[in-house]
């Protein structure tokens, strides 16, 4: 099989801290519903680190956030009143409809220590009549999230159905979201779960269909295409994102998504 586009990572500064962007690119606008695709980290939050690394209030409209941390705390808070500690494992999903406010800052309890923030955020866009709907947030903890070995890996179903379990977390438009977990020399045989799919070896480089990919790179694999992930020496996490394809362009400018 080959490889449709392989996107490497642009490093972008937030303000205090940088992110890896993959996601929008000037050849690929979207995976399935996702229109944006952001490493965090890791980073390390020293003790005492000043608070220019929160991300302060913005809005949002038109797209669902998704925050999904392998390690660290964030804490959210949002304009509906929401206020939650982001924790490893679970699935933060704020839709942003026709108009949302959130911060993303250090969590006070940890003001005092040392820790890694680690994780990945996406913008998943709404369906063309959902675009206003009212903003919400939901909560979905590590606990709640399916997981089951799958041949060498251990595979979350985020978001979607796959490998004979479905996510608990409800998606607007079609929507595969994986976090894989590769022990060293481990294989996946991924099968065409969506349409359109994609993945991103987070931590350690590995061989999709025996080309070599590396880590913090995104493969678009051709529609409809299964694939075979192997890890190497020191074994691999990776995310698989993807879905039917966006029921019709999308206009990015800021936070900000529309038709």
């Amino acid at each position: 099989m080959r490889i449709e586009l392989v996107i490497d990572q642009r490093r972008k500064d937030l303000g205090g801290f940088e992110v890896g962007r993959v996601l929008p690119y000037a050849k690929r606008r979207a995976v399935g519903p996702f229109v944006f695709f952001d490493h965090m980290g890791p980073v390390d939050m020293p003790a005492g680190l000043p608070r220019t690394v929160d991300v302060r209030p913005h809005p949002h409209i038109g797209i669902s956030t998704l925050t999904y941390l392998f390690d660290g705390e964030i804490m959210h808070r949002d304009s509906l009143g929401t206020a939650l500690p982001i924790r490893p494992g679970a699935v933060n999903l704020m839709t942003a409809g026709r108009g949302i406010v959130h911060s993303e800052r250090r969590p006070l309890a940890l003001a005092s220590q040392s820790y890694v923030n680690h994780g990945i955020q996406l913008w998943s866009a709404l369906p063309l009549g959902q675009e206003d709907c009212p903003p919400s947030f939901t909560h979905t903890p590590a606990s709640a999230i399916a997981q089951r070995s799958v041949g060498d890996a251990t595979v979350r179903v985020l978001i979607g159905s796959a490998f004979g379990v479905t996510s608990p977390v409800a998606a607007m438009l079609s929507t595969l979201y994986l976090d894989v977990q590769l022990p060293p020399q481990g294989v996946l045989e991924l099968p065409a779960l969506a349409q359109e799919m994609a993945v991103y070896p987070v931590d350690a480089a590995v061989r999709l269909d025996r080309q070599p990919l590396a880590e913090h790179t995104m493969a678009v694999l051709p529609p409809a295409a299964s694939a075979r992930l192997q890890a190497g020496a020191t074994g691999a996490r990776l995310m698989v994102i993807g879905g039917a394809p966006l029921d019709a362009p999308r206009h990015m400018w800021w936070n900000f998504v529309s038709r």
